[in-house]
Parts: C-alpha cells; sequence; structure tokens
C-alpha cells in the first residue's frame, strides 16, 4: 500500500526538481558562457599541451648542445648525458618537421631515407669523397662508404669474417657493439648475417649520425666513452667493433679499453680498424709519423695482454683480439712479471652502468675450477640461444626462483603478443621496425616478437627489482639501462611502437608521470603505436594525460588464462589520430 502511494509523489518531486535546475540554468548559463576567463580555462584543461616552437624539432633534451656548452671538453664530458632539471623540462610537444613522410618499410629503409624526415645536409658534403651517405631527389641513399671501408662496408665486412676464427654466419656471434658508428652502414651490413648490432655514437658537429641510423630501422642510441661506464651490464656483447671511432685507447691507463673488457663476454672479439694497426704499411696513408703509431700500438698490444686477451689476426688495417674464456692461466703468469690492477668490492658491481664512474681496473670474472670451462657459462649459438635457459638463470642459487619466474614469463608474453596482434593488426603487417620496451624485465616481449622483421630496444630501469638486462643479452636481446624519470638518450620520431608494461606504476611515486608520456611523444612516430599495461587505477590517470596531447586511446580489459585481471591495456593507434 505505501509503495503504490509513494510512486506519484516521486514522480511530482521529480517533476518540480527538474523544472528548478533548468530555471537556474535559463538565468546562469548565457553569463557563465560569456567569461572569456572561464572559456579559456575550460579550453586549456582539454588541450593542456601544446607544440613547442619549430626550432625544438629534433631536441634531445639530454644532449641538447647549448647546455652541453656548459661542460668541460675534457674526456668527452661535454658529449655525455646532461638532462635538465624536472622544473626545466619543456612541456610542450615535439613538432614533426615540415613535409614529414612515413619511413620506407624494412628492409628498403636499409638503404634510403627521406631527407625531409632527417633535413641535414651538412654530411653529405662532409663525408662526400668517402661516400657515407648521398641526397637524391627528395631522398637519401646509403651507399655503405666509410672512412674505413674504401671498398663498401660490405667488402669490409668479407674481409672481417676471413680473419675471424669463426664465421660471422655460425651463430657464435649475436651482439655487437659499434663505438662511433657513423651512419651504423657497418650494423647495416651485418643484418645479413642475422647478427644484432647497438651502433653508439655522441651528438657532433656531423648531425645526426645516430638518428640517420634509426631512419634506416637500426639499433642506435646516443653515447659516449667519457667518464661514466657505457650503460650496459658486464659481459654483454660478442663482439665489439671500432673503425677509426676516434677513441683515444691508451689513454688514461686504458681506461676505454678496461670499459670494454668489462662488456665483452668470455670468448668474444674486440676489432679495430684504422691507426695504429699494421702502421708499418699504412702510416703514409694516414699522415702520422710512424715512431707515434709505433708507440701507440705497443701501448696497445701491452693493454691486451694485462686483459688477457688473445690477438687472433692482424692484415692490412684490421686488428682482431679474442678475449680468452677465462683467465686462470693467463693471471698467474701475469703475476711473475707484473701485478695486474683487479676491481675491488668498493669499484661497484660489474653490472651496474647507470651513473657509474669508470675505473682503470679489471674486473674478475666468475669462478671456474678448470681452464677449459668458460667463465659465466657457455652461451647457445643464435637462434637456439633465444630459447635456451641463459647461464644467468641457470647458475642463480635460490631454490629455482629465478627459473620458474623466467619459465612463466616467456610463457605470459608469447599469449600476450598473440593478444597484441589482434588488438594491433600493424604488428604482424610488417609496418613497425624500431621497437622500444621500456620495462623489459627479462626480455619475454621481445622474445616473442622476433618472428616479425623488427628489433627491440629493451629498457630496464636501473633501480628495478629485478635487474635482468644480463640475461637479455645473453638470450641473443639488445637493451639499455635507464631511469625514465629522465629522458632518454635518442632522437624525437625514432621508434615505431612503444610498450610500456608497469612502467607508471613503477614510476607514480619517483617524479612526475605526465613527464613519462612527453617523452613517449617525442620519440614515437607519427603514425605509429604506444601500448601500455598497467594496473586500472593507473591506466584512468595515464589515459587523462594522453587525451590531453590528442592521443585517441581505446582502453581494454586484460584477460589472462581466461580469468579476470586487475591490470588493464590502453591502446594508442597513432595511424586513427588526425
Amino acid at each position: 500500500m505505501m509503495t503504490k502511494m509513494s510512486n506519484p509523489f516521486l514522480k511530482i518531486l521529480s517533476t518540480i526538481l527538474l523544472l528548478a535546475s533548468l530555471f537556474i540554468y535559463i538565468l546562469v548559463a548565457p553569463s557563465f558562457f560569456a567569461s572569456p576567463q572561464l572559456y579559456k580555462h575550460l579550453h586549456l584543461q582539454a588541450q593542456d599541451f601544446e607544440f613547442c616552437q619549430s626550432n625544438y624539432t629534433n631536441h634531445c633534451p639530454c644532449q641538447d648542445p647549448i647546455r652541453a656548452r656548459h661542460f668541460p671538453k675534457a674526456k668527452w664530458f661535454r658529449k655525455e648525458r646532461h638532462c635538465p632539471e624536472r622544473t626545466q623540462r619543456l612541456r610542450c610537444l615535439i613538432p614533426t618537421p615540415p613535409n614529414y613522410q612515413t619511413p620506407f618499410p624494412w628492409p628498403k629503409s636499409k638503404d634510403t631515407a627521406w631527407f625531409s624526415n632527417v633535413p641535414f645536409p651538412k654530411l653529405v658534403e662532409y663525408k662526400k669523397s668517402q661516400n657515407w651517405v648521398r641526397l637524391e631527389g627528395d631522398r637519401f641513399v646509403f651507399p655503405g662508404g666509410g672512412t674505413s671501408f674504401t671498398e663498401g662496408v660490405n667488402a669490409y665486412v668479407h674481409a672481417l669474417n676471413r680473419l675471424l676464427p669463426v664465421s660471422l654466419k655460425s651463430g657464435d656471434i649475436r651482439t655487437v657493439l659499434d663505438v662511433g658508428c657513423g651512419v651504423a652502414s657497418f650494423g647495416a651490413s651485418l643484418t645479413d648475417y642475422d647478427i644484432l648490432t647497438m651502433s653508439l655514437a655522441p651528438s657532433d658537429e656531423h648531425q645526426s649520425q645516430v638518428q640517420f641510423a634509426l631512419e634506416r630501422g637500426l639499433p642506435a642510441m646516443l653515447g659516449v666513452l667519457s667518464t661514466h661506464r657505457l650503460t650496459f651490464p658486464s659481459r654483454s656483447f660478442d663482439m665489439v667493433h671500432c673503425s677509426r671511432c676516434l677513441v683515444p685507447w691508451t689513454d688514461y691507463d686504458g681506461l676505454y679499453l678496461r670499459e670494454i673488457d668489462r662488456i665483452l663476454r668470455p670468448g668474444g672479439f674486440w676489432v679495430l680498424s684504422g691507426p695504429p694497426i699494421n702502421w708499418r704499411v699504412n702510416y703514409e696513408a694516414w699522415e702520422t709519423e710512424p715512431q707515434v703509431l709505433e708507440k701507440e700500438q705497443n701501448i696497445l698490444e701491452d693493454l691486451a695482454k694485462q686483459l688477457c686477451w688473445e690477438k687472433v689476426a692482424e692484415r692490412d688495417h684490421i686488428a682482431v683480439w679474442q678475449k680468452r674464456i677465462d683467465r686462470i692461466s693467463c693471471m698467474e703468469k701475469l703475476k711473475t712479471s707484473r701485478s695486474p690492477k683487479f676491481c675491488n668490492s668498493s669499484e661497484s658491481d660489474p653490472d651496474a652502468g647507470w651513473y657509474t664512474k669508470m675505473t682503470a681496473c679489471i674486473f674478475p670474472l666468475p669462478e671456474v675450477n678448470d681452464v677449459h670451462v668458460v667463465s659465466g657459462g657457455v652461451h647457445e649459438k643464435w637462434p637456439m640461444r633465444l630459447t635456451t635457459v641463459p647461464p644467468r638463470v641457470r647458475s642463480e642459487n635460490n631454490d629455482g626462483f629465478t627459473l620458474k619466474a623466467y619459465i612463466k614469463d616467456n610463457r605470459t608474453w608469447k599469449r600476450r603478443v598473440t593478444d597484441y596482434e589482434v588488438m594491433l593488426k600493424s604488428i604482424s603487417s610488417g609496418k613497425y621496425r624500431n621497437v622500444m620496451d621500456m620495462n623489459a624485465g627479462f626480455g619475454g616481449f621481445a622474445a616473442a616478437m622476433v618472428k616479425y622483421p623488427i628489433w627491440v630496444m629493451n629498457v630496464v630501469p636501473f633501480d628495478a627489482k629485478s635487474s635482468n638486462l644480463g640475461i637479455i643479452y645473453e638470450r641473443g636481446l639488445i637493451g639499455t639501462y635507464m631511469d625514465w624519470c629522465e629522458p632518454f638518450s635518442t632522437y624525437p620520431r625514432t621508434y615505431d611502437l612503444i610498450h610500456a608494461s608497469g612502467i607508471f606504476s613503477m614510476y607514480m611515486d619517483k617524479c612526475d608521470i605526465r613527464d613519462i608520456v612527453l617523452e613517449m611523444h617525442r620519440i614515437v612516430r607519427p603514425k605509429g603505436a604506444v601500448i601500455i599495461r598497467d594496473e586500472r587505477d593507473v591506466i584512468v590517470k595515464v589515459k587523462e594525460i594522453t587525451d590531453k596531447i590528442r592521443w585517441k586511446g581505446t582502453v581494454v580489459a586484460c584477460d589472462q588464462d581466461g580469468t579476470f585481471h586487475s591490470e588493464m591495456i590502453l591502446l594508442i593507434d597513432l595511424n586513427d589520430t588526425d
């Protein structure tokens, strides 16, 4: 009885309230929307981030040449990372250059790039005689020349292949570091052997060498041998290469050569071409006094012996050293003639590589009981290496916890990448080449993506609970340490796809996550894509920011093992964004 009586009453009350609301709206609305200050406020709330001025088109915040002038030139310190204070960071969107075009698809991009995307003709003129790059109409062409590649980079690589004790096609060499890479023609040639080369160069007067490399679809980042260690763990690379890279290898008690020893795996190769190699034949062409070159090579040879490197070949202007698989027998011999300086515990973890000072010492290798056993464990040949349990996982003494986590991680990312393929059709279409995983873990995402013609920059936050970058390299993948409270060492518009799993949860209380979103906007290419995976409440906050940079994002609930999960995905396909 009470319910029947109350229904008419509720209807009358609702009608009165609605009429009252309309009356207030009629009185207030004209003055409300007539206020220009209020309109401006609402407009800024909807579009919080505007575009920067056009002179920021190729802005690299931590390698800004204007800021760099305030730092000393000694030891190339000026070329290191010098990031702006958080209060000085740009809060605007980096604009694309006029007439920007989608880069050529791989593998055509290896040889061709649009001039409008990297409009810097200076390198064409400066290196014209060496045939690094040519400008033909509206595009750059990369013919494979170089300072040491007088007959072309392919001929140089063939010559190197004859000198190495293992074939480049054998799968023994998978991860390579090219120091002073130019436009990354060496790394481009090694792709024919299924070898993954991290090309490294500082920003310099030639303008955007690393940007050229990334535009070609080749792994590269800004970096320099200066005062801090390179941003890689110990025993990372199968080979390190320097072709007239201008690094003073014999200075500072061999500081930089000792850094190469830290990141070179036991059994790996160091390749040096150019001065002072084979100086007796080449000194006239190099226009250098033979006595100077002879002294430099003698010091170089002595440093290599201290590091227990064995020279395996020297011909023309190329020399190859191999790091021993252990240091037992070598160090016993050295102790009789000299005292090699080993790093002690106070000189930090050999895997540390984020703003860690270099020291002119030798890091001990993992202990072995026999001279025939490889320190740190044996790497399988590529591609078996990708699916074999890495030595660092096998050696963990924690009741198999790391091994179980590693196996589970691989299964998880295989399933997730399959889901991504459905959500983002461009993954399987070959549209993407340069991919970044901002929180790579064990490298499971990259491993699941290896079936496509892409490469992945596996980024591991330097303060992550588990720093697995060494494991990633043992799998035959590449990456770097990073602090996402700072900008990345790359140029704008250099990645086709950015994957960020759990990164915003990790940094929510460390810095302003708006800066992380703006950095993602800086480095992702127009018509690229971003996949953000995180906790539900975090995704809501990130979505508010991406809306303000006019990214059209779709939120998707995660379904794991058929059960509801608290994670969600924010999928941003910039191909659908105006």
